[in-house]
């Protein structure tokens, strides 16, 4: 197995370079490999003690930047190494304040892995969520470097529990202490023998408080949004966006609502504004006189924890592709949160919804539905504001616990 997993790295590799002059993403990644060792080599200085985070993509990061933030304050004679996997991490995050070193983690062979952690000799390691390198593994275990994984999540279906599936869980054996989610993924490890486990929980919640507590006011969605309902549609996608259009004509008159869709380029928002028979804006081109407006498209990145504020019901994308975003960014503002059906994935969508914080669409018919039982039921409306508000609150402290085990 371990022949085949090194040979998968090579294949992998090989077709990143084979399509990089043709997809935008693998020729990021292609280039961000160029000259690895020689590019950090310059960075490092041999005096200093590193600590190396790894993240696989924004998500990832956005779950470990709570305990980055925590280790600088705890830690501050140490310098981070923060490493990334997806060009969608890097690329955004490249310039992060408080990573003093942050890279692409180059393809996971033996040679790379022994190579790397070796230059930057690290005094522990965190990997985030869902990331599971062997060679990088296996080198930190035979230097006898501390390894940890937070926010980890397990479900049965993974390749850890399948028939196949020993070289993998011999993985999680080699890391000093993982941090899970919930106490389903402990039992679900235990199971299997693997008991080096604590449950922390999800830095997410942590994560989202911190936003909200340092959020930005926006006088534009308080001009737009007056004395009205307004609903928030963040990270919405082409199927999110179609059935939410169809309310807002049906109903021109009854909301206000601003859209914050996940690909912010003049062509997609351009088809957005083609799907609604209102009048809408631009949040770059918005003044007092488009506060008339029914509809404001956000058109910028950054502003959307912000933004959720303002709003009184949120609607998240995602949910009729891979998976929907982050729900918790609305839901510690104590709005209720409506999104599509891909969410099974997603614990908090599950405990959202048992707590009646949260309802899941498929159709035109069950978002009308959903959306009218909201606006129209007070009492509906607040139980579920206070649910979704209590629960991130309840929630919260996943990044202590894991401060503690690995100080």
């Amino acid at each position: 197995m371990k022949l085949l997993y090194n040979l998968g790295i090579l294949i992998f590799k090989a077709g990143g370079w084979f399509i990089s002059p043709f997809n935008h993403k693998a020729g990021l990644w292609i280039r961000g490999q160029k000259n690895w060792f020689k590019l950090l080599k310059e960075k490092i200085n041999y005096g200093d003690k590193y600590i190396w985070i790894h993240c696989a993509s924004l998500g990832e990061f956005e779950q470990g930047r709570p305990v980055i933030e925590a280790i600088k304050k705890e830690k501050p004679h140490c310098k981070i190494i923060l490493t990334f996997f997806s060009p969608s991490g890097y690329e955004i995050r490249k310039s992060y304040h408080l990573a003093d070193n942050i890279c692409y983690l180059p393809p996971d062979t033996p040679g790379n892995a022994e190579k790397f952690i070796g230059l930057i000799n690290p005094e522990l390691a965190i990997f985030v969520k869902y990331e599971f390198w062997y060679n990088y593994i296996c080198e930190l275990r035979r230097r006898s470097v501390p390894l940890y994984l937070i926010s980890g999540i397990f479900r049965r279906e993974q390749h850890f529990f399948r028939w196949y599936g020993s070289f993998f869980r011999d993985m999680l054996e080699k890391f000093s202490m993982i941090y899970v989610q919930d106490i389903q993924s402990a039992d679900i490890l235990a199971g299997f023998g693997i008991r080096n486990v604590s449950v922390a929980g999800d830095t997410r919640f942590d994560r989202v408080l911190q936003v909200a507590g340092n959020t930005k006011d926006i006088l534009q969605l308080e001009i737009f949004r007056g004395a009205e309902k307004l609903v928030l549609a963040g990270s919405s996608w082409k199927p999110d966006e179609e059935i939410i259009s169809g309310y807002i004509n049906n109903y021109p008159e009854r909301l206000k609502w601003v859209f914050a869709p996940h690909e912010i380029g003049s062509e997609n928002i351009g088809r957005i504004e083609k799907l609604l028979k209102v009048k809408c804006a631009r949040f770059s081109e918005f003044n007092e006189e488009a506060s008339d407006a029914r509809v404001l498209i956000i058109d910028n990145i950054g502003m959307l924890s912000s933004a959720y504020r303002y709003a009184y019901i949120a609607v998240v994308g995602g949910g009729f592709g891979k998976g929907i975003h982050n729900i918790l960014e609305p839901a510690c503002w104590g709005l209720p949160v409506l999104f599509g059906p891909n969410h099974l994935k997603f614990r908090e969508a599950a405990d959202l919804i048992s707590l009646g914080a949260a309802r899941s669409f498929k159709t035109y018919a069950d978002f009308e539905r959903i959306l009218n039982i909201m606006i129209n039921d007070g009492i509906q409306y607040k139980n579920a504001s206070h649910a979704a508000g209590n629960y991130v609150k309840a929630n919260a402290g996943a990044t202590d616990k894991i401060i503690h085990g690995i100080a």
